[in-house]
């Protein structure tokens, strides 16, 4: 079984209070009602024939629903997640308007074992958080990412 791999972009953007970074809260069921570890930088998975940058920008138009922005990208590099997965990431400066964001859906069986398949929003919140306030939000193991564009001279 080959390990599952993701591949997304970050959004940063500055303002006078500081870096501020774009996250979407995972849609469904199982997020509806948490807020810490609940968001993301706009992802997805890919295969060993796609290249990880692709998937990235590929992902971004499925899960926003929007064109990711041109620009010189900054690596963020890989992390694993606590189900094994691994995500790589780049973040690009670009201000978007998280209300033009149209989201893609997925389909699940809702409730489990009802027979009954429902449509969730892979993303159902798209917003700007301030780098402090985004660590106490994303997933875990993607905190690494916020600190690594920290670290990046602009």
């Amino acid at each position: 079984m080959t390990a599952r791999r993701s591949a997304g972009l970050l959004l940063f953007r500055r303002t006078g209070e500081g870096v501020q970074v774009l996250l979407g809260h995972m849609g469904g069921p199982f997020f509806a009602r948490r807020d810490a570890g609940a968001w993301t930088l706009p992802k997805g998975e890919y295969g060993p024939e796609e290249p990880a940058w692709e998937a990235a920008r590929r992902e971004f138009r499925e899960e926003l629903g929007l064109e990711p922005p041109d620009g010189p990208a900054v690596p963020l590099g890989e992390v694993r997640q606590a189900g094994g997965k691994s995500v790589t990431a780049w973040a690009i400066e670009s201000d978007l308007d998280p209300a033009a964001v149209v989201p893609g859906t997925f389909r699940m069986e809702w409730p489990p074992r009802s027979g009954r398949i429902r449509e969730f929003p892979e993303l159902d919140r798209v917003r700007w958080f301030g780098l402090e306030q985004a660590r106490t939000l994303i997933v875990r193991a993607q905190i690494a990412f916020l600190d690594r564009l920290a670290e990046h001279p602009r």
